[in-house]
């Protein structure tokens, strides 16, 4: 197994750029007099789908053979990557079947229809997803990428905090979401190709904390599927590639409460004015409980994705 390296992120950007979009990297005073510290926030939620996931998507199926994409792509996924991978597809002209979970939200699901994908159900508590996938590559000829665990996918995800470095310079500090480690795995390839010197922070939520279990003991940790709002971030296990890049270049990997998130969100909403689904909301949750350790840093955060239902959007921001 070959691990992808920066190339490769340098290789996605090209392959991305026309496509996917360059999202603003947004500051706000108040948090920043809150942190003590000027906090640089990169908007995957204002990207294509909503979400960096059509990263990743577009740039492994814009790496695929003329007889790959006659045949289509299959790939599983609680909402974003089956978004990116729809999306991609369609502009690509091949064909898309994507497997989601029976409680993914409505919102996601009629987005990943709407681009055009074939949409099969299952249970994400009894049945396993990727070996749902892995059966309907098998049977139909397809391409099954899945929605971390992939060179080309996370290299894809890596031009995220690529574009970050660039438009705000020299970072102190870097905080990203974990779910399966695409995002992570990506932007560890940037972060130490870019600035070798910034501490780069995972953040899960505390009920599905396996990515921290597996940094600490330095071996791939399944769970259960977590209880937690971050639906993203409802993994129950790092991935072969993403897990040695994590291991091997991330300074540490952190836990936040649903409560915290809540309260991510509603700082993004009331003041920023920008709609953030819970799993985006990790990474400021943890700045705000490594405040004390931030002073007068220069701070990034990639807010992973905007796509929530309306309605649990405005019940979550009553509670």
């Amino acid at each position: 197994m070959t691990l992808p390296t920066y190339s490769d992120v340098v290789a996605a950007a090209r392959r991305i750029a026309g496509f996917a979009h360059q999202t603003p990297v947004l500051t706000s005073r108040t948090i920043n007099e809150e942190i003590g510290a000027q906090l640089y926030f990169k908007c995957e939620n204002l990207q294509r789908t909503g979400s960096f996931k059509f990263r990743g998507a577009f740039n492994s199926l814009a790496k695929f053979s003329e007889q790959q994409r006659k045949a289509g792509v299959v790939a599983f996924s609680s909402g974003n990557h089956a978004q990116g991978i729809a999306l991609a597809a369609a502009l690509l002209q091949m064909p898309a079947t994507i497997v989601m979970p029976t409680d993914a939200p409505a919102a996601k699901v009629a987005a990943t229809k709407g681009y055009g994908a074939t949409v099969v159900f299952y249970d994400r508590y009894t049945e396993d997803r990727e070996a749902i996938g892995r059966s309907l590559a098998q049977e139909r000829g397809m391409t099954l990428i899945p929605s971390y665990d992939h060179p080309d996918v996370l290299a894809g995800q890596g031009t995220a905090a690529k574009e970050l470095f660039e438009a705000a310079g020299k970072l102190d500090a870097l905080f990203v979401g974990l779910g399966g480690g695409g995002m992570l795995s990506g932007t560890t390839l940037s972060t130490r190709a870019l600035a070798p010197d910034c501490l780069l922070y995972g953040v899960e939520p505390e009920a599905g904390n396996d990515g921290q279990q597996s940094f600490r003991c330095g071996a791939i940790v399944h769970i259960d599927t977590p209880d937690t709002i971050a639906d993203g971030a409802q993994t129950q296990h790092l991935g072969q590639y993403t897990f040695p890049i994590i291991l091997n270049g991330v300074n540490e990997i952190l836990t936040v409460s649903d409560a915290e998130l809540i309260e991510g969100m509603k700082f993004f909403a009331q003041r920023m004015k920008i709609v953030v689904e819970p799993t985006g909301c990790l990474g400021i949750a943890a700045v705000r409980k490594l405040k004390d350790q931030l002073n007068g840093k220069r701070v990034g955060v990639i807010i992973t994705g905007g796509n929530i239902d309306i309605e649990k959007f405005a019940r979550l921001l009553q509670s």
